[in-house]
């Protein structure tokens, strides 16, 4: 069962929160960065030479969702997704099996991991939802608050960020190699929107239709960057170019944290400024 961290609290609050300008409700025309930043993502991790440590991450995902749900992908989405991102990344089957097996106590030697919920601000204003798996919460919290303070950021109050997000199914694709009716399969198969900007197509669905939509995609010859669930941001923070460096610091020194599985944060960057900061 997902926890939060109430030892860890900062001063920030809900109260506290900067004014955020909701979010409209199509981005075809201006996706603005943070989708590029969901793309550059992927491809860094898809060429990230510590490939153990990426496996690490997804094994421990698969064994606290076979430990919550049950070993049945069939039956349990969060164990099926787990699975699906391991195959993604070319995990062994093996150690995809080994991971279940620790989850659903086969295996007498499994650590007792479970998930932690962080919530904070970054550069900006921002609010970033920081996901954990951990089999230590004093030291997890301690390093993720630590990664925080060092690149001006602060963590606030349990359920001070929470409520900027929601769960969806996000799917990629590269919009360089596609075109917009390839992508629009997904709306056949149930996908809320489609979004594009001149680099990237993102496909919004609501959780329980990413596998049927990811299927349609695959099924009809587009290759994908991704597809996974993700707490998506309802609104956005403009975040001024001076500060893109800074908060982008602190969002990768959060993802490489052995620990963490996934950051989302709720800026708005213009493309250029991130293509810039990002080469």
């Amino acid at each position: 069962m997902t926890v939060t961290e109430p030892e860890l609290l900062g001063s920030s609050s809900r109260s506290a929160t900067p004014p955020i300008t909701p979010a409209p409700a199509s981005y075809t025309d201006r996706m603005s960065g943070h989708s590029k930043w969901s793309s550059i993502k992927h491809k860094k991790g898809a060429a990230d030479a510590k490939r153990g440590a990426l496996f690490t991450k997804l094994a421990r995902a698969i064994q606290v969702a076979a430990k919550e749900g049950g070993g049945d992908t069939a039956g349990n989405a969060a164990l099926g997704n787990a699975v699906q991102k391991a195959k993604d990344a070319r995990m062994p089957k093996d150690n995809i099996e080994r991971a279940i097996a620790k989850g659903t106590g086969a295996d007498s030697d499994a650590a007792a991991f479970e998930s932690v919920v962080y919530e904070g601000y970054g550069p900006g204003g921002v609010a970033i939802l920081v996901e954990a798996l951990t089999d230590n919460r004093n030291r997890t919290g301690s390093e993720v608050r630590h990664a925080f303070s060092r690149n001006a950021g602060s963590l606030g109050e349990p359920g001070s960020v929470a409520w900027l997000f929601e769960k969806k199914g996000l799917v990629l694709v590269d919009a360089e190699r596609y075109s917009e009716d390839d992508a629009m399969v997904a709306i056949d198969a149930g996908a809320e929107d489609v979004l594009a900007d001149e680099s990237v197509f993102e496909v919004v669905t609501a959780p329980g239709d990413l596998a049927a939509v990811r299927d349609a995609l695959e099924q009809a010859g587009v290759e994908l960057e991704s597809a996974e669930l993700t707490m998506r941001p309802t609104t956005r923070v403009e975040v001024e170019e001076q500060q893109v460096a800074g908060l982008l610091r602190l969002l990768e020194g959060l993802e490489e944290h052995d620990d963490v599985v996934a950051v989302n944060a709720n800026f708005d960057v213009d493309a250029a400024v991130l293509e810039r900061v990002t080469a």
